[in-house]
């Protein structure tokens, strides 16, 4: 744990500098030289000393190993007169919770009661030792435990809820999702919590970004580095250790699949908008990814050298500059191509971003072949970039737009799809993966329908690309687009991938320099594909940038990404989940990396403002998806969205803020 502060041989002399029985007194250690003892100065040596004897384990009941509580975590006053008692809850594995098992109850008692208590139910508990993330003090973050190196990490760990706050009225039973039910045997004064074990995930459970589906393994840490250090502070299986998949057990192009360890500390430090400080000096918990994603250090050197290294306008002039340019802009195009696994790098189209690339399709495409009567399928999980365009085609030529809808937890239902077909249906239009709900569609099913009866179809791929491997030869539509900025690369570029034929026959969609082979003022004949498509200058700085981008996210592997968030997404999901009167909106069986949810008795705009003033980016609102939130009763959810340098001490923070924001009204804190 203390690897990178220290040497593996200086962190076994701290470790004997420490041991009981040689234990200087105060006066010994201020006098240590930090050469004669190989450690750092005296300051950093105590500090040191704090975080090793920190995250020293002990023995819990249930033989696994939970570190020591920090004797700092104090609880927040309830009542005049009273003193809160901290849960204490002993570690039940989540695959056997025994019936029996005696829980102490949480209540507010007075001082003579209090005294009278055995000091086993009134010490302070592990934090995550109530199945409750850290953090959660009621509204109040002034007392933080020291854990040393997670400080930097997690800047929000505080103690657990009060019992004052526990035993409100609102929240007089709390449930979490159950397998056993487990209540003490001996009931102390005020009210007593339900509390239900989580069971173990079920097979409809959602799963990760249309390429895996697997049950959830459980019982030890996974192995990504910071999870490593920072769950051996947790209690084993209190709170689920989710497990990277096993080889054997992938599915499609995860499979076999990590080539290097996913190093997240490197990875973050790669970003350096992750260091901002916001809200007063918290730092910067970026869960606003379905927005746009933050962009690495090498996207940003990128864009930089192009300015200083090879500014030119591309395609034209004899000078060195715009060899350089072309060259870049052009060598983007190349990895982007391999990037979708595209037969040719002709196949793909720079444009503005994936609304450019839809209305593209919708103006060229859409104009030259649809006709009065014909039809347009089109889902309930569509961004508005994926209706509008639709719309205001069908308004102009006179046709039709059909919707397929979704079941309850926000799926596709795929035998309704497919009964929209009519001989005038002519082209469908699909999300790939939905912004508002994080569901993923079975679009190769949906496309290889449309291909049966006829019908061109495009696919939105802008929520898709950063999550899972994208293979349009394998997945095989008309058209796929995607956004830069929502993979790591700049704004003001996306890109249109487009079939050979399919482009072929596709006429220009604006006009101008670059995309002509000659003009007279007669007639003016076009460039094949794709600069027939990219009319004037295009974003060429932006799409170098973008090919920074996908080389970044190439060297980490996609399966590697894919993997670690599928875990990350599910310590989300199983985290909020426990917060009563949450509840999360699409729950499909395959989901990428979204987390909406509503919570009883608050606004999102309340949620997202409690949630802004502890340093979290959410986005609150519709998302620019009405139909499908409407098609839920809602006008608006909460929405955090997950990348790839997330946490889990991210995801404790966010779950602290909302839980505290919900007892706090409870209890009439605010």
């Amino acid at each position: 744990m203390l690897a990178t502060t220290m040497t593996t041989s200086n962190l076994d002399k701290a470790a004997q500098a420490f041991a009981p029985e040689s234990l200087p007194d105060l006066d010994q250690l201020s006098a240590l030289s930090a050469i004669e003892a190989g450690l750092p100065d005296p300051a950093a040596l105590a500090r040191l000393a704090n975080e090793y004897f920190s995250s020293v384990p002990t023995a819990d009941p249930t033989g696994g190993a939970v570190a020591s509580p920090p004797e700092d975590a104090a609880l927040l006053p309830s009542q005049p007169g009273t003193t809160p008692i901290a849960p204490v809850i002993t570690p039940v594995p989540l695959t056997s919770a025994p019936a029996d098992v005696a829980l102490p109850t949480v209540g507010t008692v007075s001082e003579p009661e209090l005294a009278a208590l055995p000091a086993s139910l009134t010490g302070v508990p592990d934090t995550k030792a109530y199945g409750v993330p850290g953090g959660i003090s009621a509204g109040d973050f002034s007392s933080v435990p020291s854990f040393g190196f997670v400080d930097e990490a997690r800047s929000l760990y505080g103690t657990v809820p009060t019992a004052a706050v526990l035993a409100a009225p609102a929240l007089e039973t709390i449930k979490f999702p159950a397998e056993t039910e487990v209540n003490t045997p001996a009931p102390l004064p005020g009210s007593v919590p339900t509390v239900h074990f989580p069971k173990p995930a079920e097979a409809s459970a959602p799963q990760v970004s249309g390429v895996v589906a697997h049950d959830i393994q459980r019982g030890r840490p996974a192995t990504y580095g910071f999870i490593d250090s920072v769950r051996s502070l947790d209690p084993v299986d209190v709170v689920p250790r989710l497990e990277p998949l096993a080889a054997s057990s992938a599915a499609g192009p995860i499979a076999g699949a990590v080539a290097a360890p996913f190093d997240l500390g490197a990875v973050r430090r790669d970003f350096p908008i992750l260091q901002e400080r916001v809200s007063g000096g918290k730092p910067l918990i970026w869960l606003d990814n379905a927005a746009t994603t933050q962009k690495p250090q090498a996207v940003i050197d990128r864009l930089a050298f192009f300015y200083e290294h090879e500014n030119s306008n591309v395609h034209r002039a004899a000078h060195e500059l715009a060899a350089r340019s072309t060259d870049a802009y052009e060598g983007a195009r190349d990895r982007v191509a391999r990037f979708l696994n595209a037969s040719s790098s002709s196949d793909i189209i720079f444009v503005r971003g994936a609304t450019e690339g839809i209305n593209l399709v919708a103006q060229s495409w859409g104009r030259r072949n649809i006709q009065q009567g014909d039809e347009i399928i089109v889902t309930w999980l569509e961004h508005h970039a994926n209706i509008v365009p639709w719309q205001q085609l069908a308004a102009e030529k006179g046709a039709r737009l059909r919707v397929a809808p979704v079941d309850d937890r926000g799926q596709v239902l795929l035998d309704q799809y497919e009964a929209l077909f009519t001989p005038r249906t002519r082209f469908v239009s699909l999300a790939h993966v939905s912004n508002a709900l994080g569901t993923v569609t079975p679009a190769a099913e949906m496309v290889a329908i449309s291909h049966r009866h006829g019908a061109r179809v495009l696919v939105d791929g802008a929520q898709a690309v950063s999550h899972m491997p994208v293979d349009v030869q394998a997945l095989n539509p008309d058209f796929y687009v995607f956004s830069g900025h929502k993979v790591f690369g700049p704004t003001g570029i996306g890109v249109v991938y487009g079939k050979p034929d399919v482009l072929a026959e596709t006429p220009p969609w604006q006009g101008g320099g670059n995309m002509i082979a000659d003009v007279t003022f007669e007639k003016t004949v076009y460039q094949a594909a794709p600069a027939r498509f990219e009319a004037g200058t295009g974003s060429i700085a932006d799409a170098v940038g973008l090919g920074a981008a996908i080389d970044y996210i190439n060297r980490l592997g996609m399966a590697n990404i894919a993997r670690y968030e599928h875990n990350l997404l599910q310590y989300g999901i199983e985290a909020l989940q426990r917060i009563p009167g949450l509840r999360l909106i699409g729950t499909a069986r395959e989901k990428a990396s979204v987390l909406s949810f509503v919570l009883d008795g608050f606004s999102t705009e309340e949620v997202g403002k409690a949630l802004s003033r502890e340093g979290i980016a959410v986005r609150s609102g519709h998302h620019c998806a009405q139909p499908i939130l409407r098609r839920f009763g809602l006008e608006s959810t909460v929405r955090p969205s997950l990348a790839f340098y997330n946490t889990c001490e991210e995801i404790d923070t966010l779950v602290a803020t909302v839980w505290n924001l919900k007892i706090g009204r409870g209890s009439g804190l605010r």
